[in-house]
């Protein structure tokens, strides 16, 4: 993986982890926000429905107190306080009153709390009401609430008591309206707000008895846990109720139980308040979010590809230019126009490279001065040994004819004889040093290794076992699978003929002596390797230096000759080697 993919990697995730940061601290930040508003907004229409029904009880409550205040009261007291008043002379007055004034529940009761009139239940003049006891107390006092009971069902009622004002004993008039669908459709509620109203009338829950805002049966199922919570807690109790499974679709329904004027739970009044609202937009702060962080991301990840180009790019011109260096081409150049650390790092790489080029020159002279140097000292040292048996000849000529001239004859024939076999070394010596300076280009063809082997190995096999003493083992151990390289065969044979005499050489005692071929990734690896004295660390550093030998009478050309040609083929070729425990050549040929 690149620089450049590797840093935008790091800036692109660093820019989608720090927008989903931000998305995700800005979602939660600003649902609770909306969360608590939306609390607020519905404790204040909670609040709101709660004055709108304390203001429907003291409408009712009004409405009792102006029937008992009325003249038409006033005078029924006053008829009824005589001896000869007759009740039943009034029993169907609360119809009509009842009627006048809406009231669901009127009756006229006397003093002791007996029915004169009712409304809603005229067959029970006579009868003392059940609230009777309790009349002077809740007389005056704010409606409240109480358990009717009819002759068809029982109900729940808002009611309030007055008492009529005349002397002697009073009158009573109790009245109010039933907690029905049509007392809770006469409320005004907020937007997005619902009413129910379950009585508690029977032991278990039933949905028939719910009264409010119409739902389909699976729907009212789920007030069942809410109306038993109240009424095993007789608390108000808040809950969350989801209708379906879209979350917009839900409810904040506050459950407050309904008590009696003798604290008995008479029903419970659901409130719900809808979600629908607080959802959607939450859902739409999610896609103004989700839409923000995703624009986030591309204008991020745009920046983070303009600065990693801007960073990589001139990293990549240093890396290029390193590896045309590293190639050979000393003569790179790399050219970045910034003022900061990349700048200066292409300046000191400029440096380094005008460096280089001025010690390889510096360098290639010095190496052309000692080579020149070692030729002249090696043409000295090989023309020398035949040149002294010349001169010593000549001058033996030219005694042996100023003072043996009888003997001139046979000292001339010697002299001929000997200066004609250094002539011989001499042109020998010339022919070498030729043959190194004009080594031909290699023909590269396929070239099955193993037979080169085997061919340069039958000729050598003959020659060592001819030897009696110091006898010398030769072993091949050959690839089996295919081995063909490009190569010149012809150079490649000598190559081997070189490193096997020199082998030869370097056991003078005899030894073992192995040749062996085996298959690489690229091509094929070829090992020489003897048992013989081994060289030095010295001796293996300049081993393929021209004209270097550890020889008494060798050229010093031979290994030089090897690696010229290997070079030539595009290969390689490395020695290793330890003092007495012999010598491995090893050459690395291209493949075909």
């Amino acid at each position: 993986m690149s620089f450049r993919t590797r840093l935008l990697l790091i800036i692109g995730t660093a820019v989608v982890a720090a927008c989903t940061a931000v998305t995700w601290t800005l979602l939660v930040t600003t649902t609770r926000a909306f969360e608590q508003l939306d609390e607020q907004r519905r404790l204040a229409l909670l609040e709101q429905f709660r004055r709108t029904f304390r203001s429907r009880t003291e409408e009712i409550a009004g409405r009792v107190r102006a029937i008992a205040e009325a003249e038409s009261s006033v005078r029924m007291a006053i008829d009824l306080r005589r001896p000869e008043g007759d009740p039943g002379a009034y029993v169907n007055d609360a119809e009509k009153l009842a009627a006048q004034h809406s009231l669901d529940f009127l009756e006229i009761l006397d003093g002791e709390g007996k029915i004169i009139s009712s409304a809603h239940s005229p067959e029970r003049f006579g009868y003392s009401d059940p609230l009777a006891a309790q009349l002077p107390r809740l007389s005056g006092q704010p409606a409240f609430l109480s358990r009717q009971e009819l002759r068809d069902q029982v109900h729940i009622g808002m009611i309030a008591a007055a008492p009529v004002s005349s002397a002697g004993s009073p009158l009573y008039i109790l009245g109010g309206e039933r907690l029905d669908e049509p007392f809770l459709s006469t409320l005004a509620l907020p937007e997005g707000m619902r009413l129910w109203l379950y009585p508690n009338v029977e032991p278990t829950f039933s949905a028939r008895l719910l009264a409010g805002f119409k739902e389909p049966a699976d729907r009212i199922a789920r007030l069942e846990p809410i109306v038993n919570t109240v009424m095993g807690s007789r608390r108000e109790y808040s809950s969350l109720v989801s209708w379906s499974n879209d979350n917009a679709d839900s409810d904040r329904i506050q459950a407050i139980p309904l008590e009696g004027h003798d604290k008995q739970l008479l029903g419970v009044l659901m409130v719900a308040s809808s979600r629908s609202e607080i959802v959607h937009l939450r859902r739409f702060i999610a896609v103004v979010g989700l839409i923000a962080a995703i624009g986030g991301v591309i204008l991020g990840l745009g920046a983070g590809w303009w600065t990693t180009s801007r960073v990589s790019k001139p990293i990549q011109q240093l890396a290029e230019g390193a590896r045309r260096v590293s190639r050979g081409n000393w003569n790179t150049r790399v050219y970045v126009f910034s003022r900061d650390e990349i700048g200066d790092l292409a300046k000191a790489f400029n440096q380094m490279t005008d460096q280089l080029l001025e010690q390889r020159d510096r360098l290639v002279q010095a190496e052309r001065v000692a080579a020149w140097r070692e030729v002249a000292r090696r043409l000295a040292h090989e023309l020398k040994n035949p040149l002294f048996p010349l001169q010593i000849t000549l001058e033996n000529l030219q005694r042996a004819k100023s003072c043996h001239p009888d003997q001139f004859d046979e000292v001339f024939d010697e002299g001929t004889g000997a200066m004609l076999t250094e002539l011989r070394s001499l042109k020998t010596i010339i022919a070498r040093f030729s043959e190194f300076s004009k080594m031909p280009q290699p023909e590269l063809q396929p070239v099955d290794l193993n037979r080169v082997v085997e061919e340069k190995a039958t000729l050598f096999l003959s020659q060592l076992a001819a030897r009696t003493e110091n006898r010398i083992e030769l072993e091949t151990d050959l690839e089996r699978e295919p081995s063909a390289v490009r190569a010149d065969s012809e150079q490649i044979g000598r190559v081997l003929q070189n490193l096997v005499l020199n082998s030869i050489d370097a056991m003078p005692e005899g030894g073992r002596l192995k040749i062996r071929t085996r298959k690489q990734a690229t091509g094929m690896l070829l090992e020489v390797e003897d048992s013989g004295v081994g060289l030095t660390p010295e001796e293996r550093d300049r081993v393929f230096t021209p004209y270097y030998t550890t020889k008494q009478h060798g050229t010093g050309l031979g290994l030089a000759i090897v690696q010229s040609i290997i070079s030539d083929h595009g290969g390689r070729i490395a020695v290793e080697s330890e003092p007495g425990r012999g010598t491995v050549f090893r050459i690395w040929l291209k493949g075909e």
